[in-house]
């Protein structure tokens, strides 16, 4: 039936991808890890409801993200995000979750937050799948020559995904840094 090299020459190819399969792997896990330190830090910056009830309002936010902790990738996120006299508390925690991502904003969606079901990472960009009841959505977080970071949420309406905030973030020196 098959001759004795086209039987090598499958095994090989079949070994030969078997190998380059985990490198893959690790390769995309180290890449994510790399990209949530590189977006750890104090961030500061303004924000606009663009869409819904409450569009044109503007806020501003402070927050600090830190990378996770020993083997794990991911993030956590806290700090507060402003609309004029009124300061609303601001949290996040996103792990990873086999070749994905789950955490949740604030309570998650069984409180007053949102569930992350989802999320990949390319590049400078990382994409959060997010859910609340039968609202679903996705957080996409650009990092922009490392001192910048554009975050846009948006919501899946019908067949459309229709961006609701943008918020544009500037990371602020450490006092470490501007003591030096």
């Amino acid at each position: 039936m098959f001759s004795r090299s086209s039987t090598f020459g499958r095994c090989a190819a079949i070994l030969a991808v078997a190998a380059l399969v985990p490198v893959t792997v690790a390769d995309a896990a180290s890449r994510d890890k790399r990209f949530f330190e590189s977006v750890a830090g104090s961030w500061k910056g303004p924000g606009e409801i663009v869409a819904g009830k409450y569009k044109g309002t503007k806020f501003t936010c402070n927050l600090i993200g830190l990378p996770a902790e020993g083997k794990e990738t991911g993030l956590k996120l806290d700090g507060t995000c402003r609309v004029g006299m009124f300061s609303q508390p601001m949290s996040a925690v996103i792990s990873q979750a086999g070749g994905s991502y789950k955490g949740q904003f604030l309570d998650g969606a069984d409180g007053k937050g949102l569930d992350i079901v989802s999320g990949q990472v390319t590049g400078n960009r990382a994409v959060m799948g997010i859910n609340r009841a039968k609202l679903n959505g996705a957080m996409v977080a650009r990092l922009e020559e490392g001192d910048s970071m554009n975050i846009t949420i948006s919501v899946k309406v019908e067949d459309r995904m229709i961006p609701v905030i943008g918020l544009k973030l500037n990371r602020q020196a450490t006092a470490m840094a501007e003591n030096d």
